[in-house]
């Protein structure tokens, strides 16, 4: 048995839902450890996936214990007193693609996959899953949809909030700064002149500080806990400029557009080489 972790938020987990579809492919039989990684404060996280209706089978506390080894029956604890504990716990050697995760059985798989090597040959399987079946638009957001659809449309993450948090700006601070993002609106302008940009952010006030003109237009009144909407509406544009976020590498990544541009930052995360996670696709500057 294989098992893989769900942590994180939305993005976070469908990268790891994909891998979970990509072992099943291979034939093995895997579960989802949905619950390890969620205490009482984040138990509103664990369905984010269900706005997709998609199923999977779920590891239970018996089977977590017996690939970790953590079983605190007097038994268990007495073998591991004697012969060390036995924990089949994998986490993937970087933020880069890791061979090693598709080999791995027994295992249960730590981390966030955030590659599409590892679904490659999947992709339209790993597309078809991410399917909004589940999701009913506000209003607002029906109108924003029509909008982008009318037009050149540009998606833009703006991530802020949590970003800003000492333990976060060390990873990933100093990157998706304003300069990128000027820098990213020039790239769009000069290979795309007549577009719109759908501003995406979790500090409107400070974007909409920085970005004002009709050619931008706040995307709001979603919640972070409604990130299904906000998810929705980036896949709808038919370009896109990405944050260092797993959130709007789906965003584009959903959008099938034959002709869309996504503009990339050139550094994923500080003091990182986490290069898999740019696709074909992308335009790093």
């Amino acid at each position: 048995m294989v098992g893989v972790q769900l942590s994180g938020g939305l993005g976070n987990q469908m990268f790891e839902y994909a891998l979970y579809l990509k072992l099943k492919s291979m034939g093995k039989d895997v579960r989802i450890d949905d619950v390890t990684c969620y205490g009482a404060q984040e138990k509103q996280r664990v369905n984010q996936l269900s706005v997709f209706g998609v199923s999977y089978e779920h590891m239970t506390k018996q089977e977590y214990e017996q690939i970790t080894d953590s079983s605190m029956s007097p038994l268990h604890r007495a073998r591991r007193l004697l012969c060390g504990r036995k924990d089949l716990s994998y986490r993937e050697a970087s933020c880069n693609y890791d061979p090693e995760i598709l080999r791995r059985e027994p295992a249960l798989l730590l981390g966030y996959f955030q590659t599409e090597r590892y679904f490659a040959d999947i992709k339209e399987q790993v597309r078809e899953a991410f399917t909004f079946r589940n999701l009913t638009l506000t209003k607002e957001s029906a109108a924003m949809e029509q909008q982008m659809k009318k037009c050149e449309s540009v998606s833009v993450h703006i991530r802020r909030g949590d970003y800003l948090t000492p333990a976060n700006q060390a990873l990933f601070g100093g990157i998706c700064d304003l300069d990128y993002y000027h820098r990213a609106v020039a790239e769009i302008r000069k290979r795309k002149p007549d577009v719109k940009f759908f501003l995406f952010s979790n500090d409107m006030e400070w974007t909409k500080e920085h970005f004002c003109g009709s050619e931008f237009v706040p995307v709001e009144g979603n919640s972070e806990q409604a990130g299904e909407q906000d998810l929705y509406l980036m896949s709808c544009c038919k370009n896109h400029i990405l944050a260092n976020s797993s959130f709007s590498w789906w965003g584009a990544w959903l959008d099938n557009g034959k002709d869309k541009l996504v503009i990339a930052p050139e550094k994923w995360m500080n003091g990182r080489g986490c290069c898999d996670i740019y696709t074909d696709e992308m335009i790093r500057v």
